[in-house]
């Protein structure tokens, strides 16, 4: 999060500059204290990398979650942003969010994380938030994506409109789901998400999962179903 909030500190100035009229006359107070509040004064779609630094998530062999997360989650951010979506990373390198947090009294490194990916969507004039993960399950057969959702309208559907655009490259044909257990679900105040791109314990997922063109073909549908849920709110 340190890297994403430097980012933020140092486009603010340009953010600001350029949405505050050049009379200051014509900008409404609410307005100005809008904009001095947020380094983006229109809300985003915050992409959470899942895991990072010494929470590599679930494996197999020498393959990681963390890295397929970030593969995933680059390549979304990229087509949001040439789609000219507001978009952005929690994290663009290998990191523990978790070493960010020093406000949450708390020996838990793991609850310090999820809490850390939580503060950034209130720092943000969030619009949603999506969660790249990737899935295991102790049946090797069991595969294709699954999307959580919040125990709220808005993120049911966000949920149903990826799902439906990754069912197709996977052959599948699943119904999201209630993430009741889920941290970042219970606690972030936006429509959230946890995608789960695949099975990493299935070899045809994990074929997808870790090769650049099925990690690209992932990302794309993801953002496709992004689209179509701006398209029908």
């Amino acid at each position: 999060m340190k890297k994403i909030l430097l980012v933020i500190m140092a486009i603010q100035f340009l953010t600001l500059h350029a949405a505050i009229p050049a009379s200051a006359q014509e900008a409404r107070p609410d307005e100005m204290d809008r904009l001095a509040r947020h380094a983006f004064p229109e809300p985003i779609i915050l992409i959470d990398a899942g895991h990072g630094g010494i929470d590599g998530g679930t494996s197999f062999k020498e393959i990681l979650e963390k890295d397929i997360n970030l593969d995933i989650s680059r390549k979304l951010y990229l087509i949001l942003k040439a789609k000219g979506y507001r978009a952005v990373l929690n994290r663009s390198e290998d990191y523990a969010l978790s070493d960010d947090n020093h406000w949450l009294k708390s020996r838990s490194r793991h609850m310090r994380d999820l809490a850390q990916r939580k503060a950034l969507s209130d720092e943000l004039t969030t619009s949603i938030v999506v969660s790249v993960h990737v899935n295991w399950g102790r049946n090797n057969a069991k595969r294709g994506p699954v999307v959580l959702h919040q125990n709220e309208g808005r993120s049911a559907l966000l949920a149903s409109a990826i799902q439906n655009a990754l069912d197709p490259l996977y052959n599948t044909r699943t119904w999201p789901m209630l993430g009741k257990p889920f941290y970042l679900l219970n606690h972030v105040a936006y429509p959230a998400v946890i995608v789960e791109t695949g099975y990493l314990s299935n070899a045809q997922d994990r074929a997808m999962l870790t090769r650049s063109k099925g990690q690209m073909e992932i990302a794309k549908a993801i953002a496709a179903g992004i689209m179509d849920y701006f398209t029908e709110i």
